[in-house]
């Protein structure tokens, strides 16, 4: 087993916009072509609009 050393250096801190980017799978879950119902892309498009209409 490999054994890494973690120093200050190793930490990268990303500004919101570039973590969103890089991480999106964080957010939008299952990253499929949108062939799929359960892709991300359209979970994200469905809790928008849920979160619009209750907003109104």
């Amino acid at each position: 087993m490999a054994t890494h050393d973690y120093t200050e250096e190793s930490i990268k801190s990303l500004d919101w916009k570039a973590h969103i980017r890089l991480r999106r799978g964080m957010y939008m879950g299952k990253l499929g072509d949108g062939s799929a119902q359960d892709d991300g892309i359209y979970v994200l498009l469905k809790e928008v609009i849920d979160n619009s209409i209750l907003l109104v």
